[in-house]
C-alpha cells in the first residue's frame, strides 16, 4: 500500500507489515519542542506527537494506551515493565515529601515526628500525578537506553 489518507494533506508512510497508523512524515520529530516539552506534555518518545495517557489527570484516573496511535511505540514492553517507575516514584516521592517537611519544619519549627506527619498528608494529593509523571519518565530513560526496535513492536 503506497500512502493512506489521513486527512491533513501531508505526506504520508503506511507500513502494512508492520500494522503501523498513518504516520505524517514530516511531522516526526519536529511537531513539538525538546524532550522536557514532551515529557511534561506526556508525549511519545519516539515521534514526539501521540499522547501515552487517554485523558487527563483531572477526569478521573485515566488508562494507559498500549501503543502510540502515531507511531505505533508499544509503551508496556514486557510484563513488569513499570516496576522502574515505581522506583522513580519512590525516589520523587522522597525528594517531594522532603522538602515538604522542610518548609514545614522552617515556618512552624514543630518536631520532626508531627512535622513529618504534616508533610505526608500534604504530599498525598500528588501521589497520581506522581505515578504518571514517573511512568512517562521511566518511558523515555528506557526508551534513551534502549530504544525499541520494530520487530519488538510486532503485534
Amino acid at each position: 500500500m503506497e500512502g493512506l489518507p489521513c486527512g491533513r494533506g501531508e505526506p504520508e508512510l503506511w507500513s502494512s507489515d508492520l500494522g503501523l497508523h498513518c504516520v505524517r512524515a514530516i511531522a516526526m520529530n519536529s511537531a513539538s519542542g525538546g524532550v522536557i516539552h514532551s515529557i511534561v506534555h506526556q508525549l511519545c518518545p519516539r515521534c514526539r506527537i501521540g499522547r501515552i495517557f487517554r485523558s487527563s489527570i483531572f477526569q478521573g484516573f485515566p488508562a494507559m494506551r498500549e501503543t502510540c496511535l502515531v507511531c505505533g511505540l508499544k509503551f508496556e514492553r514486557e510484563e513488569g515493565y513499570f516496576v522502574g517507575a515505581m522506583m522513580i516514584d519512590y525516589g520523587l516521592g522522597l525528594v517531594i515529601t522532603g522538602a515538604i517537611g522542610v518548609v514545614i519544619w522552617y515556618f512552624t519549627r514543630w518536631p520532626v515526628d508531627k512535622t513529618a506527619i504534616v508533610a505526608f498528608l500534604v504530599f498525598l494529593p500528588v501521589i497520581p500525578t506522581l505515578t504518571r509523571f514517573g511512568r512517562v519518565l521511566w518511558i523515555y530513560l528506557d526508551q534513551a537506553i534502549e530504544p525499541a526496535d520494530d520487530e519488538s513492536n510486532r503485534g
